[in-house]
């Protein structure tokens, strides 16, 4: 998870480490989003590889809910509402690519 810090990080142009206990606990969530979403045992990720579209709907995620974190917006760049709901859409698009469909 440790490199999924670094990823976050690069995506939201961060360079210090002041906020990463933050954006941990933001990781954190994010992947339990994802193992629940793609109904895989909690705690999956530790041990075994996230695939690309795995991570990326995770850096998406944490990345939503630290430029959002008043919960008003979609981030800092977009200010309406629906720019929030195409998040979530395109992170459960990208979760639903690595999903077991037969459970």
């Amino acid at each position: 998870m440790v490199d999924l810090l670094s990823r976050v990080k690069e995506n939201l142009i961060i360079d210090h480490d002041e906020d990463d206990s933050l954006l941990q606990s933001f990781i954190l969530a994010a992947v339990d989003y994802a193992e629940r979403y793609q109904k895989i045992p909690r705690g999956y990720y530790l041990n075994n590889v996230m695939p690309e579209s795995t991570s990326q709907a995770v850096i998406m995620l944490v990345t939503h809910f630290y430029e959002s974190r008043d919960g008003s917006s979609a981030g800092f760049f977009d200010g309406s509402t629906q720019g929030a709901e195409q998040v979530w859409q395109t992170v459960n698009l990208l979760l639903s690519m690595d999903k077991d469909w037969k459970v």
